[in-house]
Formats: structure tokens, C-alpha cells, sequence
């Protein structure tokens, strides 16, 4: 796991040496183990290694192969790297280290562009192909590992945040209306490519951009998830049997793909649960859990301890628990906002933040159950949405949303209105071929595109940020894909997840499979009052956000007034989204 950046001329100048370095200082704790640069002609690259698999220099970055002309610096993970590794060396590829990074040189040198789909893991690299004089980008399937860039007329730059990107300089940073009206009515998301920011646009999921020294550029699209029923009619037992090996598959993977300890999130919930009695299942020795709470606000517990003691108990982990206060909560926000590649609005960004620093001084590997709620049906708006009636947009919207498009007009100021682009957007998403029923178009359009910004971008930029890897075993890919050919109804039975809370009965206490679904509770984000209230007064009441003129006044004024009133759909607060935005403006931006 790592942060990678590097820039690409068009015009006949060799890279500056000085804007490489900067980007790569704006990604140093990413990687804290290794930094490494290098140039060649019109392309220079940077890397901040964290080391997880082959401890030893051999596998530093950026990494060159000089016998095929090839160079590379990679993010991420490639969980079956080993099967990979012999296949190559089957085929004449001869190695000098033992980690994965080589291996994605090799593959690319025997099979070119389609290696990425011989790739189960989570990546975003960048090869140089001297000989044909390309970058080559790719990222892998799910979005699980960010990868931004940013073109100006001489060049194409990119790295693994917009920080890095914004460090470099030249980068257009005005607001982007259509991102701007994804950002307000998707609860932060913005698809791909867009960002809220003009110049800086972002790699989709399971895609690939290949760019010549000329400029010439060609996008590749090398996978499709498909939500459809398989010919061959299967059992109910069938289909357990097979997700519950693919889950136990993927959890193994996830933890023999390191030469450090691997540790679990566990937030007292079913999935995080679920991932502590399966690697106890398999040994391989003392495992370590990690849970955080928060102060109780407005009815609302902050801590879910009773839960995730209770499985640390029966699988005798070593548990470590993780109290933080409201002050301390408010205290360190600023900084998780700084770490944000984009704004983020969930609640639990900054609980994250905070439980990776508590995790990164005990272990530099963690599982998480991130993706398991959208691979399997587990939030309560898929049955209102199912039981809805009206086109797919339409069922869609009026139950996810966070604001109507008549909203969002009287949220920001005229310049930045126009028609309804998320409305544009999400309805042409569902509409795609390859999904039986409307809920099969639902949870494809979650995991392949909302997930990706929402919850996916929050955990790899939280963690990542103490030079903690988080690994998402619900989100590799063969899993989802025989999720997404299970039939839905099957997922939504007993309030959602059915075939996990079938495979936890007995190894994970009653108490955490029959609980109402829990969210990492973050209560003072949400029932705003107190000193939160004040701070987030202060950020929209300030010189920076009335000069920038993003939002109309009297709609803050209106949220002002009543912040514990104004909750989206999905019970978020809408105070929240706009103090949560400028403040990433004014830290990210402002500051450049």
C-alpha cells in the first residue's frame, strides 16, 4: 500500500524534478517506509512505500525492468500474486524480489494491457513503456484504491490524492457545477471522472487509460458486473454453500497476502463480526480487533462496545477498544478533513481517521467490513425503494436523494444551477443492460459506482493517512459477482443480508445477527448542537465562504436556524454537507 504520482509531457520539456517532489512530500504518510523518484525523457515518477509484502529493498519503487524497458509504481495489493508469480516464471520471467509489485511488471510485459484482468486485488499503478513511449494507468475493478489526474495543455500529471495534485500547481481549481450538484444530492458522490474541482478528474472503477507521449489518449472499460440469474437454476443451500466459500476465499487472501501481522475492524456489527469467526476459523495465530465509540447526543448511542466485546470474547482476539470524547472529536476533525482527497460527509470519516491512528501503532494491515452492505442488500431503503412504485429514477430518488433538484436550485447560488444532472447521471446508470430487476439495477449501480466515493474513498483515505492498510474482503470481485447473480428477494429476507446472517448463526452471537442494523455512529455530526453547532456557524458564516459565494444565504441561514430538522433522507444533516465542503475548500483549496 503506498502513494504513487507522476507526470507525463507532451511538449518536448522533461518533467521538473522540484513538482515531483512536491507531490510525493503531499503523499509521505501513505507511505512512510520508502521514498523513490525517477525520469526518464517525458516521464517522471514518485513513490512512498508503506512495506507489507517483501519487507526488503528489492521491492522499492518506482520499480525498473530493465530487460523489457519497463517502470512502475503501484498502490495497492494483488492478492494472488504467488498463482501469478509461477505462471510467469512458466513462462521464462525470471524475478529478483518476492512481492507483488514485480509481478505487475512481468504480467504487463507478458500479456500487456489485459494483465488487469488476471488481477484479484485492489491497485492503482502506472507503467512507462519506453519502448512504445506510453503510460499506462489502471485501477482496479471495485475502485478500492483512489487514482486522480489533472491535463494541461503540455501535460498529464496524476497521483493518489488531489493534495498531491494540487501541490504540483497549474491546476484549474474553480468548481465544477455538474460535481457540485452530484456532490449535494449523493451524499458527497461524485462519479467518475468528475471532481468538485474543474482540474482534477479521477480514473473510473475497473479502468484503464493508456496515454502516448504525443498526448493521444485511449480509455478502456475491461469489466462489467453483471446482475442477472445464472441458466442453471440453484438451491438455497447452493447458493450459501457457494457465497461462504467465495467469502471465506476472499478473507483468506486478504490475510496470507502480507509478510506483517493483519488485524480486523471490528465495529460490533454483522459483517465486521462475521470476518473475526472466519479468520479464527482458519488460525495462523493471535488476532488482533480494534473497535472505537463516541459520546451519546440526542438519543443516539455513540459506541456499539457491548456487541464487539461479546465476539472478542469468544474468539479470545486481542481486543483493543477505543473511547474518544466530543472535544477530542472536534478537535482532530480539521485534520481528517485535511487527509479527505475530496469532501466526505459520512459521519464516520472522522471516526476512522481517529481509529487508525489508535490501529496503525499495533498493526499495519486490517480487514474491514466495508461493501458488505451493498453487496447484500443490508440498508433499510433497498425493501422502501423495492416497495415503491414509479420508474426506476423515480423509486430511486424519492428514497436516496438528499435533495430534490427545486433543493439544490435554492442550496447554491445561480451560477451554479443549471438542469439536473444527478437525475441525468443516475437514470442512464440504471438503465444499463445486464440487470434482470429493478433492485438488481440498484445494487449494481451501489457497488460499481456510489460505494466507490461512499464508503470505499472514506476507508482508504482514513487509514491511509496513518500508513494503516485496510483490506475489503465483501468487495473482491469474484465475491460480487456471484452476489450479484443471487436473486435479490434472497438478499432483503430478514431485514437484509440474509445469506450472511445465515452464515454467522453459530459462529458469531445471536445478539449481532438479530440486532437492528448498526452505522458507525458518529452522533454529534448528526444531531448538530453545542460547540459543533459553533464550528460549523463559524466555517459558513466566514470571510472565505461568503466571499466564495457557493451557497445561497438565506438557505444557511435556514439551517441555522434548525439544524437537527434538516436531516436527508438517508438521516444525515444537511448542516453537515455544506460546513463539511467549505471547510475542505478552505483547508484544501484556499491554502494552495
Amino acid at each position: 500500500m503506498c502513494g504513487i504520482c507522476g507526470e507525463l509531457r507532451f511538449d518536448g520539456a522533461a518533467p521538473d524534478p522540484e513538482r515531483i517532489a512536491r507531490m510525493s512530500a503531499a503523499l509521505a504518510r501513505r507511505g512512510p517506509d520508502h521514498a523513490g523518484a525517477w525520469a526518464d525523457g517525458p516521464v517522471a515518477f514518485g513513490h512512498r512505500r508503506l512495506a507489507i509484502i517483501d519487507l526488503s529493498p528489492r521491492a522499492d519503487q518506482p520499480m525498473v525492468d530493465a530487460a523489457t524497458g519497463l517502470t512502475l509504481v503501484f498502490n495497492g495489493t494483488i492478492y494472488n500474486y504467488r498463482e501469478l508469480r509461477a505462471e510467469l516464471a512458466a513462462r521464462g520471467h525470471r524475478f529478483v524480489s518476492d512481492g507483488d509489485s514485480e509481478v505487475i511488471l512481468k504480467a504487463y510485459a507478458e500479456w500487456g494491457a489485459d494483465c488487469v484482468s488476471r488481477f484479484n486485488g485492489m491497485f492503482a499503478f502506472a507503467i512507462w513503456d519506453r519502448s512504445a513511449q506510453r503510460l499506462f494507468l489502471a485501477r482496479d475493478r471495485l475502485g478500492i484504491k483512489p487514482l486522480y489526474y489533472s491535463c494541461t495543455r503540455g501535460s498529464l500529471r496524476f497521483a493518489s490524492s488531489t493534495q498531491a495534485l494540487l501541490a504540483a500547481g497549474g491546476v484549474d481549481t474553480t468548481i465544477d457545477a455538474v460535481a457540485l450538484h452530484h456532490h449535494l444530492t449523493l451524499h458527497a458522490v461524485v462519479p467518475a471522472p468528475r471532481t468538485v474541482l474543474a482540474g482534477v478528474r479521477k480514473l473510473a472503477p475497473a479502468t484503464t487509460l493508456a496515454v502516448g507521449a504525443d498526448g493521444r489518449r485511449e480509455v478502456r472499460r475491461y469489466w462489467t458486473l453483471r446482475a442477472q440469474r445464472p441458466d442453471a437454476p440453484r438451491a438455497e443451500g447452493e447458493w450459501i454453500e457457494e457465497i461462504g466459500a467465495a467469502l471465506a476465499r476472499a478473507v483468506r487472501r486478504r490475510r496470507l497476502a502480507a509478510d506483517v501481522p493483519v488485524g480486523v475492524l471490528l465495529s460490533g456489527g454483522l459483517d465486521s463480526s462475521l470476518l473475526v469467526a472466519l479468520l479464527a476459523e482458519q488460525g495462523g495465530g493471535p488476532l488482533h480487533t480494534f473497535s472505537v465509540g463516541f459520546e451519546d447526543v440526542g438519543g443516539e448511542r455513540g459506541s456499539e462496545f457491548e456487541y464487539s466485546d461479546a465476539v472478542a470474547e469468544r474468539y479470545a482476539t486481542a481486543h483493543h477498544r477505543f473511547q474518544v470524547p466530543n472535544d477530542a472529536l472536534l478537535a482532530r476533525l480539521p485534520e481528517a478533513v485535511d487527509q479527505m482527497a475530496e469532501p466526505m460527509v459520512a459521519q464516520d470519516a472522522v471516526a476512522f481517521y481517529l481509529l487508525a491512528e489508535r490501529v496503525s501503532r499495533e498493526v499495519k494491515v486490517v480487514q474491514s467490513g466495508q461493501g458488505a452492505d451493498e453487496v447484500f442488500a443490508g440498508y433499510f431503503w433497498y425493501p422502501e425503494m423495492e416497495a415503491a412504485a414509479g420508474s426506476d429514477l423515480e423509486r430511486f430518488r424519492s428514497h436516496y436523494f438528499d435533495r430534490d433538484h427545486a433543493e439544490f436550485l435554492e442550496t447554491v447560488a445561480p451560477a451554479y444551477g443549471g438542469p439536473d444532472y444527478t437525475s441525468a447521471r443516475i437514470g442512464a446508470l440504471l438503465a444499463r443492460p445486464g440487470a434482470d430487476t429493478f433492485l438488481d439495477r440498484v445494487l449494481r449501480l451501489d457497488v460499481t459506482t456510489l460505494i466507490v466515493d461512499d464508503p470505499v474513498k472514506r476507508v482508504d483515505n482514513m487509514t491511509m493517512a496513518w500508513g494503516l492498510e485496510a483490506r475489503v474482503p465483501f468487495l473482491d470481485h469474484e465475491l460480487v459477482e456471484l452476489a450479484a447473480a443471487l436473486p435479490p428477494e434472497f438478499k432483503l429476507r430478514a431485514g437484509g443480508k440474509y445469506p450472511l446472517r445465515v452464515l454467522a448463526r453459530g459462529r458469531v452471537p445471536d445478539a449481532v445477527i438479530d440486532r437492528p442494523k448498526g452505522y458507525f455512529p458518529v452522533p454529534a455530526l448528526k444531531f448538530v448542537r453545542g460547540d459543533f453547532l459553533e464550528f460549523m456557524t463559524g466555517v459558513l458564516d466566514s470571510e472565505a465562504c461568503r466571499r466564495r459565494g457557493l451557497f445561497r444565504r438565506e438557505y444557511v441561514d435556514r439551517l441555522l436556524a434548525d439544524p437537527e430538522r434538516h436531516l436527508t433522507r438517508i438521516r444525515g444533516s444537511k448542516l453537515w454537507h455544506l460546513a463539511l465542503l467549505e471547510l475542505w475548500l478552505q483547508r484544501n483549496v484556499d491554502r494552495c
